[in-house]
């Protein structure tokens, strides 16, 4: 692997006991660029093998080092979430099996005061989620003043969760003179390029995904779907039938994720449930279970869709469709990894019918309609569409204003009343009215009573 390029011993022996043969397109671009100390910005699809794209450069840089410094850390990899980082962490370990260099993983959920003894034993390379790291610079048990290569995995997820200013402010903690290396799988993200302008100097662009495409080895279905009730109904005939090795199936909701898990194995299908809420421990725990086949299928959250890399995942499932195009790239990117095929099987109700067209056409994918016998929809599309495909949804007409006239609060006096009788209470009103007047007029016509004059003093 990587012939033409000058690795150290224990890196070899690592990659020869990963089995790696042939470097991947993104790893054959990205290693001998990152090894010359350029920043970089990398757009390439989910599973194309990014992590070691990064990952090989970053210790050869290490391991190279004339002089290292006595303390702190000299390589930090910041990722999104949780499940990432503990993926990061072991093929990092596996990767440096054969060499001196220590790896921990700083995230949220662990012990503080564990995390921070780790650090003082100053491991050369740090993987953590931002807000933890940034809460161990901020009370001084992380050091990054020596910090020569800083990596941004899946940046544009962390952004969509709100990293941003954590992870500029974990820059500052590290030197201006740092090799930056951003990594992205959504092409174009705004978010992403501001922050590259922040914080790289003069990177070189590395795009090996077009922007807007699915994964090219996935085959995309939608079955139609009645309700929630029938959703629930074709998901357990999917999972019944089997054919797969291990199925992921998302839905927009933790709650959902879990009444899902609870239902498949009420119908004696082993599965798990992964999502947001639980704990460190807990995900952990469901992992370990899902690698090691004690369940085939994992109902999870979006927590799941970035980062999580198990081999054998060859059907992705999506209850509910998901919010956005990328999302679904991120979904379905969990199956069909290092050369393999998946299928991605999409249950759309008629109120996700526009939002899967919307993806159809941000994606320019087409879903192929399937239906499982027996449990076919009565809902067939919509009746009248749009030349985009979408739903032509009736326009309200509005209210002519003679009838607003009527509706009003003072208008609903005259209601019973006969044509013509509400002038005459007017024209009575209007009389009352003179006959008042000329009451108040006093002796103006010479018939009124005279009125006495009130005494001067």
């Amino acid at each position: 692997m990587l012939d033409d390029v000058t690795l150290d011993r224990g890196l070899r022996l690592g990659l020869d006991a990963l089995g790696f043969d042939t470097p991947t397109d993104v790893q054959q671009q990205v290693v001998p660029s990152a090894l010359t100390g350029t920043d970089l910005t990398v757009t390439a699809a989910t599973g194309s093998g990014k992590t070691l794209a990064y990952l090989i450069p970053l210790a050869q840089r290490i391991l190279t080092m004339k002089s290292r410094p006595r303390t702190g850390t000299l390589a930090v990899v910041l990722v999104p979430t949780r499940e990432l980082a503990r993926q990061v962490l072991k093929h990092c370990r596996q990767l440096l099996d054969k060499t001196p260099l220590q790896v921990q993983a700083i995230t949220g959920g662990a012990d503080f005061k564990y995390q921070s003894s780790l650090l003082r034993k100053d491991p050369e390379i740090v993987i953590a989620t931002p807000g933890r790291l940034l809460e161990h610079c901020q009370r001084g048990s992380a050091e990054l003043a020596s910090v020569q290569t800083l990596v941004l995995d899946e940046a544009d997820r962390m952004l969509d969760l709100g990293f941003r200013d954590d992870v500029g402010d974990i820059a500052e903690h590290c030197p201006e003179q740092r090799q930056v290396l951003m990594l992205s799988a959504t092409a174009g993200h705004p978010g992403v390029r501001k922050v590259a302008q922040t914080l790289l100097n003069e990177p070189q662009e590395i795009a090996l995904a077009a922007p807007r495409q699915a994964h090219s080895d996935i085959y995309h279905q939608m079955i139609l779907a009645d309700s929630q009730q029938h959703k629930d109904k074709l998901l357990i005939a999917l999972m019944r039938a089997g054919g797969f090795q291990r199925a992921l199936v998302f839905a927009n909701k933790r709650s959902t994720a879990a009444r899902l898990a609870d239902l498949l194995q009420h119908h004696d299908l082993r599965s798990g449930c992964l999502h947001g809420e639980l704990s460190t421990e807990e995900r952990k725990h469901v992992m370990a279970q899902y690698s090691d086949n004690r369940f085939a299928i994992l109902c999870a959250s979006d927590v799941a869709a970035r980062g999580l890399d198990v081999k054998g995942i060859d059907l992705v499932v999506n209850y509910d469709m998901p919010h956005s195009g990328d999302d679904y790239v991120h979904r379905t990117g969990r199956t069909a990894r290092a050369g393999a095929q998946g299928l991605a099987i999409s249950l759309v109700a008629a109120p996700e019918w526009n939002l899967m067209i919307s993806i159809s056409r941000y994606l320019q994918l087409e879903f192929e309609r399937r239906a499982l016998p027996g449990l076919k929809a009565r809902y067939n599309g919509p009746k009248k569409m749009k030349s985009s495909g979408k739903a032509a949804g009736s326009k309200k007409k509005k209210k002519p204003a003679a009838a607003k006239a009527k509706s009003r609060a003072r208008n609903q006096k005259a209601k019973g009343r006969r044509r013509g009788s509400e002038q005459t209470a007017t024209s009575d009103r209007t009389a009352k009215s003179d006959a008042a007047n000329k009451t108040n007029k006093g002796s103006v016509d010479g018939f009124a009573p005279l009125m006495k004059k009130k005494p001067s003093r």
